[in-house]
């Protein structure tokens, strides 16, 4: 039998032609979603609740009913200071008329006279009273002051309400802000209406923002608090956790993917194909991303070259050894 002819083995690679080109630079925080319009609705009295119109996750309108308490003792108290009220216009004419003075053309009555008889007849009383009647009739209804989703309603129709205590939360969910934080080496290479990356740690879909505020103060852990404003498509929810992402431009930079930037003898190096074979040559890599470095001769290195048009190999670069016998797929 003849002897099999021994054949050089030929690694398979693939290359990139290295040319200049902008290098993204990423920065990337962990932010919290928080709602650019929020309040808590109280009402500013106390009674049973009669109606409740909506309930959590509920979207409302800017002026609609949210919820009441029962009218009555409040209609009550106001029929009473409107009646107090006719009672004191009377007798305040009354006495008008006695001093030669019509209340009807208030012009003719001296301050002093007029001052002194609305305090006598009880007439300012009763005008505070009935002022007073009718801003709790108006307080015994929650109206919406905005458009936005409801949340936190933990009362039941019925239930006794007090004054001053938390019934809901309105969040105005159209648009949020990002609250992240970024270091003071990396503060320079922002600005407010930068495009910003927003994706929820929740699902996979990410979301374009703008810059909208830096605070002008570097906090005690070295963070300076920066805000971006994003749109919500129905998906985004109060305080929800995310990831945000800054891109800037770096120009004239050499690219790479970051698997073409291998260790041999504990310094990082890039294989180059010349002629058939591979051949090392030592870089750094000043700038990195998620995906790619810029990449740079080591300067340490006087052999180390980056010329652009260098073909580089970018995979199956992890077993070759300098001057390795290379076969680059097509």
């Amino acid at each position: 039998m003849d002897k099999k002819k021994y054949s050089v083995n030929k690694n398979e690679v693939d290359v990139q032609i290295l040319k200049q080109q902008a290098f993204k630079k990423e920065l990337v925080s962990n932010g919290k979603l928080v709602a650019i319009q929020k309040n808590v609705l109280k009402f500013e009295v106390s009674e049973r609740l009669e109606q409740l119109n909506v309930k959590n996750g509920d979207m409302v309108r800017k002026g609609q009913l949210l919820a009441a308490l029962r009218p009555y003792n409040f209609q009550q108290e106001q029929d009473k200071a409107e009646s107090n009220l006719q009672k004191a216009i009377l007798d305040f004419k009354d006495q008008l008329l006695g001093r030669g003075y019509d209340f009807d053309v208030r012009d003719s009555i001296p301050d002093k006279i007029y001052n002194m008889v609305a305090i006598r007849t009880g007439y300012r009383d009763a005008q505070r009273q009935l002022e007073e009647a009718k801003h709790n009739f108006n307080a015994s209804k929650l109206i919406a002051p905005f458009s936005g989703r409801v949340a936190n309603i933990e009362n039941k129709q019925f239930e006794q309400i007090s004054a001053g205590r938390d019934f809901m939360t309105l969040i105005d969910d159209s648009v949020f802000e990002v609250e992240f934080y970024l270091i003071e080496s990396e503060i320079s290479d922002v600005k407010v209406g930068d495009q910003v990356e927003i994706m929820p740690f929740s699902n996979e879909k990410s979301y374009q923002g703008k810059i909208s505020t830096i605070n002008p103060l570097v906090e005690k852990n070295g963070t300076i608090l920066v805000k971006a404003s994003v749109k919500n498509d129905g998906q985004l929810m109060e305080g929800m956790n995310v990831k945000v992402l800054i891109q800037k431009d770096i120009p004239e930079q050499f690219v790479v993917p970051k698997d073409a930037v291998v260790l041999r003898q504990n310094q990082e190096v890039l294989f180059k194909v010349v002629n058939g074979k591979a051949y090392w040559t030592y870089v750094m890599t000043p700038h990195e991303n998620s995906k790619n470095y810029s990449v740079i001769p080591n300067p340490d290195k006087s052999s180390a070259t980056l010329t652009a048009g260098d073909s580089i190999i970018v995979s199956g670069n992890l077993n070759l050894a300098h001057d390795s016998e290379v076969s680059v797929r097509k």
